[in-house]
């Protein structure tokens, strides 16, 4: 067999336009962001600012399609979005990701009516979108749901709560899952999209968080939500392939986010091995340390394109995006704690307090490992697409 004379080794190369996009998202995320990082973990108040400043460059939903006034952007876009601003402010990066997560139901699982009624308005910066799939006694069980929609006429009518929902509070619409046939199990379940103003719709106190504090985390609380006939996502009973779905998508964000957050605390430590001296020199002149900022480089760049692979693989739809969805989001949240962890350790005690970046970055990243899905379920995932069960 003939080889080719020019192998495709650029597949191993981020198309020019996708690097200037990386430039332009770390410039914003340096100048406007980065300041602001520490406030707001300190206050835990949403970034207003920041907000802002995403939605000027549409940078806050890059990924929503042109035709509905979005920028248009494919999956590795709006990862390297993600991962530019957790490089800096892991609470910040969870804007675009948010808007990813609530309104990628509506575009894998939603009619043309609904798409166009809510689209427009992320994508111009006027509301943003958050998903409602976890209750309190149905969290890995997602089928478990108890949230109930009934018919009432033309609509429904919608009674139950949601919890650890990101966002709740600030978002304007939410996705939310809720069982509409109790006798079909998952195929009972269907999507809704729910305004924050419906009456009946109530949030609950901020969850007191060890991390990514500038987004709040609440519970959503529905007692007998009227809802129309046209905020259905999708036909009855297909919701819940539509939030499995979705997540396919979007832990692959997840998967960015904690690049982005580990990036950051290997940019801090190896900035910090280079000034601070003991027993007269660097530290970063010690083999223990040169050794440890290595294995953080390694582990931090294998993740890193095992996430750009799924992005591709996420635009492409390929057959084995399921596992390589899971895959993405659990090895480099698993690396993401590792090199937070590690970098801690670089800064000894100096990295225990709040004067350096570093523990907020070990604490922003432990939730990459459990939201959309704990890794101990994307090990689940990824084994049952092995083993074909």
């Amino acid at each position: 067999m003939a080889l080719p004379s020019n192998p495709g080794f650029d597949a191993f190369r981020l198309p020019e336009a996708h690097e200037e996009l990386r430039q332009a998202v770390r410039s914003l995320a340096e100048d406007k962001i980065a300041p602001r990082a520490a406030e707001i973990d300190a206050t835990g108040e949403f970034p207003h600012d920041v907000y802002d400043a995403l939605a000027s460059s549409g940078f806050h939903a890059i990924h929503i399609p042109e035709e509905f006034g979005g920028e248009g952007g494919d999956a590795l876009a709006t990862c390297l979005v993600i991962e530019e601003v957790a490089r800096v402010c892991a609470s910040s990066s969870l804007i675009p990701a948010v808007n990813k997560l609530g309104t990628t139901p509506l575009l894998v699982g939603g009619d043309r009516g609904v798409q166009e009624a809510y689209l427009p308005r992320v994508a111009s910066g006027e509301a943003m979108f958050s998903y409602c799939l976890s209750e309190r006694e149905s969290g890995s069980d997602a089928a478990a749901m108890r949230t109930r929609a009934t018919p009432d006429g033309d609509g429904w009518v919608l009674q139950g709560q949601k919890s650890w929902i990101t966002n709740a509070g600030v978002s304007h619409y939410y996705t939310v899952l809720a069982v509409t046939d109790p006798e079909a199990g998952p195929a009972g379940i269907s999507a809704f999209v729910v305004h924050a103003d419906d009456e009946g719709v109530s949030f609950g106190a901020p969850e007191r968080k060890l991390g990514i504090h500038g987004l709040p985390t609440r519970e959503v609380l529905f007692d007998g939500v009227r809802l129309p006939g046209d905020r259905i996502i999708g036909a009855p009973g297909t919701g819940f392939r539509t939030a499995m779905t979705t997540l396919d998508h979007t832990r692959i964000t997840i998967g960015a986010q904690a690049v982005g957050i580990a990036q950051g605390a290997l940019d801090a430590a190896v900035a910090y091995a280079k000034e601070r001296e003991q027993f007269g020199r660097p530290i970063a002149g010690f083999q223990g340390v040169q050794f440890m900022l290595a294995d953080m480089a390694m582990k931090l760049e294998a993740a890193r394109s095992l996430v750009y692979v799924a992005a591709a693989k996420s635009e492409r739809g390929d057959a084995d995006l399921t596992f390589f969805g899971a895959a993405a989001k659990c090895h480099a949240s698993d690396v993401a704690m590792e090199i937070t962890t590690d970098a801690v350790q670089v800064f000894g005690g100096n990295g225990y307090t709040k004067d350096y970046p570093v523990e907020r970055f070990m604490r922003d990243a432990k939730i990459t490992q459990i939201y959309e899905g704990t890794n101990q379920i994307q090990r689940i995932v990824m084994a049952r697409q092995l083993l074909g069960s």
